[in-house]
């Protein structure tokens, strides 16, 4: 083969590719690229509203006043979410997206590649801004959220690690399949999750309160969809005498997963967008 046949191949088919996919996106309207993600969240189980939703340049999507829930209401919220597909590297044979997130004033920013794998990043997220919290656990909760994560491979290949960090935070009114836990602020939380081999694993979990020491520890498969996972997980609290009396109606609920002076052991089952305790 002449190289410059070789060349006109190299060149051409990525160009021809890239302006397919031009077209593709410029000529759908908004709505109905819209239609196709409530339809795939849908299917997994999930809501999809924006206030706006449109094209972003030069290919990409971004919605405003976005949220994402299930039956039982709102899971993440955003203020504006934009998506787009890098250009450059799909010259060099690779699919590369980035994503930025505006969370009140917090923003999460990420990138997957088909090569590489997938970043992700979250720092001065107040976790106020997350509907997650009183949606799943009843709870109210306070503190600033900062998140790293790092993730190759998909589905039951998926390995990689995620880190969490909350400075302040403030938890309360949380209860597991209506079961209440104590109230607390706890000056650090910090965990570290590893996944490999379709399962993730609680490296680590603590919380260091006024009074009171949590643990968490166990792990979950990696199932599709996630949020049907079942959870193999144990919460260990660890209460000083004086914070137990504060709250001792609530110990006294939990007074069967008491293993030894002020250490409770309480297992946590159920799945992971519903756990429970058995």
């Amino acid at each position: 083969m002449k190289p410059r046949r070789v060349l006109y191949l190299t060149v051409g088919i990525p160009a021809a590719l890239f302006l397919v996919l031009i077209l593709t996106v410029l000529f759908i309207p908004s709505r109905e690229l819209q239609g196709v993600i409530v339809r795939g969240l849908a299917n997994e189980g999930y809501t999809f509203h924006a206030s706006s939703f449109g094209k972003a340049f030069p290919i990409g999507l971004t919605a405003r006043n976005m949220e994402i829930g299930d039956d039982r209401g709102p899971l993440f919220r955003a203020d504006t979410a934009t998506v787009r597909l890098q250009l450059l590297p799909l010259f060099l044979g690779d699919v590369k997206v980035t994503v930025r997130a505006r969370i009140g004033s917090g923003k999460l920013e990420g990138v997957w590649s088909r090569r590489n794998g997938g970043d992700l990043h979250a720092s001065g997220v107040q976790l106020e801004d997350i509907p997650f919290f009183p949606t799943v656990a009843g709870a109210s909760a306070k503190g600033i959220l900062q998140v790293e994560a790092r993730l190759q491979g998909r589905q039951t290949a998926t390995r990689g690690e995620i880190k969490l960090d909350v400075k302040g935070a403030e938890l309360a009114g949380i209860k597991i399949g209506g079961t209440p836990l104590p109230d607390s602020s706890y000056r650090q939380i910090q965990g570290m999750l590893k996944i490999a081999g379709g399962k993730a694993t609680l490296e680590s979990f603590s919380l260091e309160g006024d009074g009171l020491y949590v643990r968490l520890r166990g792990d979950l498969p990696i199932t599709t969809p996630l949020a049907n996972a079942p959870l193999n997980l144990t919460l260990e609290l660890m209460p000083k005498p004086e914070f137990l009396e504060r709250q001792k109606f609530v110990f006294l609920l939990l007074s069967k997963h008491l293993t030894s002076p002020g250490h409770y052991e309480i297992p946590i089952k159920g799945m992971l967008s519903r756990p429970a305790l058995p």
